[in-house]
């Protein structure tokens, strides 16, 4: 199965949140699915991560993700950049959501999140405890 984890997923277990360990249990099975996280994604954990001075943090992310790790990072080409639009209108999404749908939907990738907001779409979501190997 091949997954868009969205930055929340990743942020849960970086900030010790509420949903930290379903979010730990997904990505220790990580082998078992193609994993790739936006290029939006990626900056948004890094500018979350330096304001807070959590530079460090930033730095094992990559290693343990994208270096070491198998999670690769997509972006949306630039001649796709108008569905990000398009799919904000169409799903009533903000622009973090709708640039992670239409990667979603350029890539064909599953969108695994905790946010219900891509319930409105028409490829919905898994939450990290739900997705299986396939």
């Amino acid at each position: 199965m091949k997954c868009l984890v969205d930055t929340n997923i990743f942020l849960e277990i970086i900030l010790d949140q509420a949903q930290a360990q379903s979010a730990k249990e997904f990505l220790s099975r990580a082998e078992d699915y193609d994993l790739y996280i936006s290029d939006y994604s990626l900056h948004s954990i890094g500018l979350i991560l330096f304001r807070r001075k959590k530079y460090d943090v930033f730095q094992e992310f990559l290693d343990d993700m994208l270096i070491r790790g198998n999670v690769a990072v997509v972006s949306l080409p630039v001649d796709k950049l108008m569905t990000v639009g398009t799919a904000a209108k169409k799903y009533n999404l903000d622009f973090d959501d709708a640039y992670q749908y239409a990667i979603a939907e350029n890539q064909d990738l599953a969108i695994v999140s905790f946010d219900a907001d891509f319930d409105r779409t028409d490829r919905r979501r898994l939450a990290p405890s739900a997705v299986s190997s396939n």
